[in-house]
């Protein structure tokens, strides 16, 4: 592929409503009530993963001449934002929804808004179940972990693995969280009992080159502050920690700094996302491979199907074997191992999305 698009309450709900954001690629009147009116809702405006999914959607809705409307909320567990920003969309009666579901507490208000006659697709997050939207345009995160988990095995080599697990959420949830954090261990060849229920393996026993213990799963939000902190806790029970998993790229830089002041070496640091800064801690080292993903091409897709189905009544299809459709993802590292395809971080920055 060639470069790609060169990634609570009454006052949680105020603030997700002041948030939205009008993109108009028109002015006319008369061509603006011939458009394709579509809502894109985030978990946040501020994760750089976002801001580039923003950006894609922005760019094909100029193109196309969509009417976009930019909403999300205030962090990754405001679900009540997110449940305003859809019933916002019902009532404007938009014709579709692209939306990266927090939890499923959204699940109802999804369901609403088909109900009320709108084409939902989901972003980045496949709802949980799969077919509470029409169709999730995602990364295979499952195949995201899996490749960090190989990879991580290998370089390994044999050497016991004592594992700090830093996820999004304790509390609810959500299938990116699931689906890296059992991807990853079944990467490495680590039994999971139930591929959608995180922690249910066993902590002690044997991956695939040897001897592991899993430390622990703490909750990071998905940020820098919660990596920090997450890996200072696991830190706290065990000094030995020599693999660690995280959620995204902010949390492993978050845990780089946690290590680093705590004087321990973490032998590897994996993650995902592919972002700018991410390849770019690839490169310097405090990650030593990450899974890159691609948002603007998920919302470039995303407004094109809705605006697709409106025009002509083409409607996307699911990637082959699979309840979603594949965007793609690749390994990122400068230490390929055997067996595992990578790619360099040279690739990594020539795709990053942000």
């Amino acid at each position: 592929m060639a470069k790609l698009f060169s990634r609570r309450t009454a006052a949680i709900v105020a603030v997700a409503a002041a948030s939205m954001l009008v993109l108009s690629a028109c002015s006319n009147s008369d061509e603006a009530s011939d458009k394709v009116a579509v809502s894109l809702i985030t978990k946040d405006q501020s994760n750089p993963f976002f801001v580039a999914m923003i950006k894609g959607a922005t760019a094909k809705a100029e193109e196309l001449g969509v009417d976009l409307t930019v909403t999300s909320g205030v962090d990754e567990s405001d679900y009540a934002g997110q449940i305003a920003a859809v019933e916002n969309a019902i009532s404007a009666k938009h014709a579709g929804i692209l939306i990266v579901p927090v939890s499923t507490e959204v699940n109802a208000a999804i369901t609403k808004a088909r109900e009320a006659g709108l084409y939902v697709i989901a972003l980045d997050t496949a709802p949980d179940p799969a077919d509470i939207v029409d169709i999730t345009f995602a990364t295979d995160n499952r195949e995201a972990g899996l490749l960090i988990g190989q990879w991580t095995a290998a370089k390994l080599a044999g050497k016991k693995a004592t594992i700090a697990l830093l996820d999004i959420f304790d509390d609810r949830i959500v299938s990116v969280d699931y689906m890296r954090d059992n991807g990853f261990l079944a990467g490495m060849g680590i039994d999971v009992k139930d591929p959608n229920v995180m922690g249910d393996e066993d902590k002690k026993g044997k991956y695939s080159g040897g001897d592991y213990e899993i430390v622990g799963n703490v909750a990071t939000g998905a940020n820098e502050d919660g990596g920090r902190t997450g890996l200072e806790q696991l830190l706290a029970k065990n000094k030995n920690i020599n693999v660690v998993y995280t959620i995204n790229e902010p949390t492993a830089i978050g845990a780089c700094a946690a290590a680093a002041a705590a004087g321990v070496k973490i032998d590897v640091m994996v993650s995902v996302d592919g972002g700018g800064a991410g390849i770019g801690a690839v490169k310097s080292g405090c990650i030593n491979a990450t899974s890159q993903q691609y948002p603007l091409l998920m919302a470039d897709l995303g407004v094109q199907a809705i605006y697709d189905i409106v025009k002509n009544g083409t409607k996307p299809t699911t990637s082959e074997g699979l309840d979603f459709f594949n965007t793609g993802v690749k390994l990122i590292t400068d230490d390929p191992q055997d067996g595992v395809p990578s790619e360099t971080t040279e690739y990594g920055l020539a795709n990053a999305w942000g």
